[in-house]
């Protein structure tokens, strides 16, 4: 477990980072919406999934390990990783009044609205977003969302992690005097 806190800690941070960062810049710039660089933080910071498995593999398993324990770590690592950004996600969600669904769905009117949609028709498409602000606004909803907004990432690079690391070969560990002598 020491590997799954310290790593999911780690990659859990960094997106939590990144996602700060952008909701600071999206006050001077408009509001903060684009899911790829999102999911593109999460992919790069759930790369930590892979060190931690490797990380295990070497120092723990002698240099081998199966695909199933290399797995269940992996997923360890991104469920502690996911639990740091659903934790973050209602510290600010706190912190800002829960104001977010209320802001996303005017940010979303606006843009409508600048693209020339009629009110009526904006008013037929806000309706819809109604059933999503009652949804958002009970915890036992919303928090399983958060943790599914990243989780199925780190569920892939947990995969490809074991796939890649049950083969003893594969980036093998270094030895300790082949290290020194390096240093």
């Amino acid at each position: 477990m020491k590997y799954a806190f310290t790593y999911g800690s780690l990659a859990g941070l960094a997106v939590v980072a990144v996602i700060v960062l952008g909701l600071t810049f999206a006050e001077r710039d408009g509001f903060f919406t684009s899911q790829w660089l999102g999911y593109l933080v999460m992919l790069v910071a759930l790369t930590l999934i892979f060190v931690g498995v490797k990380r295990y593999r070497d120092v723990e398993r002698g240099g081998v390990i199966r695909f199933l324990p290399a797995l269940g770590m992996g997923l360890a690592i991104a469920v502690v990783a996911a639990l740091f950004y659903v934790a973050a996600w209602e510290a600010y969600l706190a912190a800002t009044d829960y104001r977010f669904m209320d802001e996303y769905i005017a940010s979303l009117a606006e843009k409508r609205r600048a693209a020339g949609v009629s009110e009526a028709a904006l008013a037929q498409e806000l309706d819809r977003y109604e059933w999503m602000r009652a949804s958002y606004a009970n915890p036992f909803i919303r928090i399983p969302i958060t943790f599914v907004e990243i989780f199925p990432v780190g569920l892939l690079v947990a995969l490809v992690s074991a796939a890649l690391l049950r083969n003893p070969r594969f980036l093998p560990p270094r030895a300790a005097n082949e290290i020194r002598h390096k240093s």
